[in-house]
């Protein structure tokens, strides 16, 4: 979600996004040349933020073949928002990032934080630009001190103890930052520090790190909110990573999709989520490997309410999966005569050259955006070495593999 940068020539921003493009890498450079062809599910996507912004949570499922335009989708959609003022993140599902994980894809998601026009992360310029004497801060400060902000005391402890320490004392200010960010903060330190402001009896019960990550999120949201942003939007992409999990982390993740996806955030809460994936994810994996019926099976059958609520919520995380993919629409002939003419303008500029008719490949209905775009690409880059030379393209298709992968769940401790 780079910029292209000020005093930056047409032709290093054309080359900038003809090398992204080649590479299926959806910079904002390329997003910015070729625009989405999605426009039914940027119309839901507006929707969403609407209803977000109005303290209604929820997300959107995507899902198209691998070189679809899933990414490339992601990208202009944090555009969009980022124009209209939204705090955006963006989480790709890796091992070092399992969606099973709340604790590191609160961390992903909170370090990736960006609103335009700032340098730092969204949560460390929220914080600073708060008016600690303004309405923003005191309904903020009453909201997570609420019963029905379901926040552990930490939060409005931090909060209240950020308005004394911001232009105070910058390193405790610092260590609230960074708790505020997903990392732990010292409880003695904490009770200490709020005997000092006035707080006989600070009770500060302990929390599971996995809870304290779950209510991170609507926390920051409201904090982005009073300090001037519609909502925080967090886009999550490669999702279909979680089909080589084991099956403990597979319900695990499909419990957390769920959670994204329903807005279990509580009341109020300013916050959309956004999830891509491949669309045979639900045939290869929760049909072909029986998922609905075997994994709720196996996670109930430990008998503890623990497990009845993981394998209820697993449930509802494959529901959506099943029903509430939003397809991306194949490109048609008016969209491929359109990306192009844009193409070839672009590499022209790019190259400064003037880029003949090439052919590409056979417009089938199978056949993706990228390897179209990329047919193209290499197509004019060859001719523009050799002008004689006459390429064809040909196309082979790589199958997902959702093999189950156990060194996935190998990450490091926090």
């Amino acid at each position: 979600m780079t910029g292209s940068g000020a005093g930056v020539s047409p032709s290093v921003m054309g080359r900038r996004a003809i090398e992204a493009l080649r590479a299926g890498v959806p910079s904002r450079d390329a997003v910015a040349a070729l625009g989405s062809g999605q426009s039914a599910i940027e119309d839901r996507f507006q929707v969403l933020c609407g209803e977000a912004a109005d303290g209604n949570s929820g997300g959107l499922l995507l899902g198209g073949g691998f070189g679809a335009g899933k990414s490339h989708l992601l990208e202009h959609l944090a555009r969009l928002a980022l124009d209209a003022g939204w705090t955006v993140s963006r989480v790709v599902i890796s091992k070092e990032t399992p969606l099973y994980d709340p604790a590191k894809v609160f961390r992903a998601a909170a370090d990736s934080a960006l609103r335009a026009g700032q340098a730092r992360p969204a949560i460390i310029e929220a914080a600073m630009a708060l008016d600690l004497d303004g309405r923003g801060y005191a309904e903020l400060l009453r909201w997570a001190a609420s019963s029905g902000a379901e926040l552990n005391e930490r939060f409005p402890a931090t909060l209240s103890l950020f308005a004394h320490a911001r232009e105070r004392d910058a390193a405790f200010a610092e260590t609230i930052l960074r708790f505020w960010s997903g990392d732990p903060i010292a409880v003695p330190e904490l009770k200490r520090r709020l005997k000092e402001i006035g707080e006989r009896r600070p009770n500060l019960p302990p929390v599971a790190v996995a809870e304290l990550a779950r209510q991170r999120p609507r926390f920051v949201a409201r904090l982005l909110a009073a300090a001037g942003s519609p909502g925080w939007l967090v886009l999550f992409d490669e999702v279909e990573l979680i089909g080589r999990y084991s099956l403990l982390q597979r319900a695990k993740s499909y419990a957390e999709l769920s959670r994204w996806m329903r807005g279990e955030h509580g009341p109020g809460v300013p916050l959309a989520s956004v999830f891509a994936m491949t669309d045979d994810f639900e045939a290869e994996v929760i049909r072909n490997r029986n998922d609905q019926e075997l994994l709720p099976a196996k996670i109930r059958a430990k008998g503890t309410p623990e497990a009845d609520a993981l394998a209820a919520a697993a449930e509802v995380g494959m529901r959506i999966i099943d029903r509430e993919m939003h397809l991306l629409t194949p490109p048609d002939d008016v969209e491929l005569k359109q990306t192009y003419d844009r193409l070839r303008e672009l590499h022209g500029r790019a190259f400064r050259w003037q880029p003949p008719e090439v052919t590409g490949l056979e417009r089938l209905g199978a056949t993706r955006m990228r390897q179209y775009v990329r047919a193209w690409i290499n197509e004019w880059d060859l001719v523009r070495l050799d002008p004689g030379f006459r390429p064809e393209t040909e196309m082979v298709d790589v199958p997902s593999d959702y093999r189950e992968d156990p060194d996935l769940e190998r990450t490091e401790p926090e």
